[in-house]
């Protein structure tokens, strides 16, 4: 499968878990090399009662650093493909039924693995505006 499909289909993996209530929290990990962006780690925020994302990206420079940006739903896949394979080899997303793991191999192919769920509660920002 190429690239770009399974990123899109990885993506929207991610946005239906967020809008059935089951998104725990997605982090994208195992840089290549020794980058100063080492992690970003994406959870739901309600902003002016929109549900939205909040990206926090890890820096080590001279110490960590946290650069905090927030954006839409919509605009999350296209925030974080750039930071796919540059740094980062691997994008985990934690739902209550599932951990969805799309991983970059030597060839810089992804691929989409599941395992058994680590989470058994979503996310309690997620939960809330859902239940309003």
């Amino acid at each position: 499968m190429e690239n770009n499909i399974v990123y899109t289909d990885f993506f929207t993996r991610v946005k239906e878990s967020i809008s059935n209530g089951t998104f725990a929290k997605l982090t994208l990990a195992k840089t290549v090399g020794k980058p100063e962006l080492q992690n970003i780690y994406v959870r739901t925020l309600v902003e002016e009662n929109q549900l939205k994302l909040q990206l926090t990206f890890k820096i080590y420079k001279n110490g960590l650093q946290e650069l905090v940006k927030i954006c839409d739903i919509e605009e999350m896949e296209q925030e974080l493909v750039s930071c796919i394979n540059n740094p980062f080899l691997s994008c985990l997303l934690f739902t209550t039924e599932a951990d969805i793991t799309m991983k970059l191999n030597k060839k810089r192919i992804a691929s989409i693995t599941e395992q058994a769920p680590t989470f058994k509660n979503a996310d309690p920002i997620l939960l809330e505006y859902l239940n309003k």
